[in-house]
């Protein structure tokens, strides 16, 4: 059974993008050859990308005519993106979910293969970690405070319990979290 894993920048007051949709400028910190280098070690594990609209929306739009390693790995690998309002999905090995995305997150997680990854897509990462099928997530903890911004993790009635699997800090001042559900 493949895993879903939740990856993604954080400030420490909890932020993944600033106020205005797709405001991450503040990655450019702290990124580097070790961020990069970590990107490319986690590629190799990576079977597909699973990303809600605004996501996919600015990710194809970065990606798509970007250069390098981590670039190729973006445009070659599959990736679903769901959403009811997206009328296509034109980034290279992209296929287009309007419904259930649990029932297609479920069903992917059954297939063999290598792990499920989800970039961003905080409302997405929100309603699976709802339905328990989120099982590990990874962060990016970066040494800034925001002040105000999208949350990574949405208000809910639900207390989850997650267990350390790695703390390392990196000489950017990035601490790279990994939790798994227990």
């Amino acid at each position: 059974m493949r895993k879903v894993i939740m990856w993604n920048m954080v400030t420490l007051d909890g932020f993944f993008e600033g106020p205005k949709s797709w405001d991450i400028d503040w990655h450019e910190y702290v990124w580097g050859e070790e961020l990069e280098q970590l990107s490319i070690e986690q590629s190799k594990s990576v079977g597909m990308l699973l990303f809600g609209r605004v996501t996919y929306q600015g990710m194809a739009s970065y990606w798509s005519s970007a250069t390098g390693e981590v670039a190729e790995f973006m445009n070659r690998i599959p990736k679903v993106v769901f959403s009811r309002t997206l009328e296509r999905a034109e980034w290279s090995n992209t296929r287009l979910v309007r419904a259930n995305a649990e029932e297609e997150v479920a069903r992917l997680k059954q297939q063999p293969g290598k792990d499920l990854f989800i970039f961003g897509s905080a409302n997405l990462s929100s309603m699976l970690m709802r339905h328990g099928l989120i099982d590990e997530y990874r962060l990016g903890l970066n040494p800034l405070i925001l002040g105000a911004g999208n949350p990574l993790f949405k208000p809910s009635p639900d207390r989850m319990k997650l267990k350390l699997l790695e703390a390392r800090p990196l000489k950017s001042g990035v601490v790279i979290l990994r939790y798994a559900t227990s």
